[in-house]
């Protein structure tokens, strides 16, 4: 085989084979789970559970949840997107960016204060810097008070939580460890005191004075 033939193929390859590393795909989002997940109608009539990629957004049931949902819905519900595929995630949702007109859905979350950049999986480095500007300047999440601004992935996995960690003698009798991770949801100082000391929400020393929700424990 002639050297220039076999120099024009061995392109031919690596070109169609970097063409098909990225995936696309089209359609029309029908629903908005959270501020990190839809449901995309594909133009086959088929419907794929989308992960936006390389950004976190608050848990439904945490501070700014609902709100981050709103702000997803706002911007791509009914609306027909582009999806660029990286993968599928254990759960078998697609993991991919996001496009509506040419804009990335994505760093926008990021931009406007309505999702966290997920330290784990992130790789483009302007999501941190759209995530410190929206930071400095209060938008969205970073206006709540610091004791809030719990990351997902850290709401979801807290540490040393489990009520097996926790003796009768720590609980009095009165407190386990369970899924409250706020201010807002202490009925009391004391259980304030308790999840910071026994159950590791330190989130709830905003300050680090060591004493918890100062407003509670005045």
């Amino acid at each position: 085989m002639p050297i220039k033939f076999r120099l024009i193929l061995a392109l031919f390859f690596i070109f169609s084979f970097s063409a098909g590393a990225v995936e696309i795909i089209e359609g029309r989002v029908v629903g908005v789970h959270d501020g990190d997940t839809i449901t995309l109608l594909m133009t086959d009539h088929q419907q794929v559970k989308v992960r936006l990629a390389q950004i976190d957004a608050p848990e439904t049931g945490q501070a700014f949840g609902q709100r981050s949902k709103q702000a997803l819905s706002d911007l791509v519900f009914n609306k027909s997107i582009e999806v660029k595929k990286e993968t599928i995630d254990k759960y078998g949702r697609t993991v991919g960016t996001l496009f509506l007109d040419g804009i990335d859905v994505n760093a926008e979350m990021i931009r406007c204060g309505a999702a966290w950049v997920y330290r784990k999986y992130a790789k483009d480095q302007f999501l941190f810097q759209l995530e410190t500007q929206a930071k400095q300047e209060k938008r969205g999440l970073w206006n709540l008070p610091e004791s809030e601004r719990i990351p997902p992935w850290e709401w979801r996995h807290p540490k040393n939580v489990s009520p097996s960690n926790i003796t009768p003698s720590q609980s009095g009798g009165k407190f386990i460890c369970a899924e409250k991770r706020t201010c807002r949801q202490m009925a009391s100082c004391a259980e304030a005191h308790f999840y910071l000391e026994h159950c590791g929400v330190s989130s709830l020393d905003g300050n680090h004075d060591g004493t918890p929700c100062s407003r509670l424990c005045r």
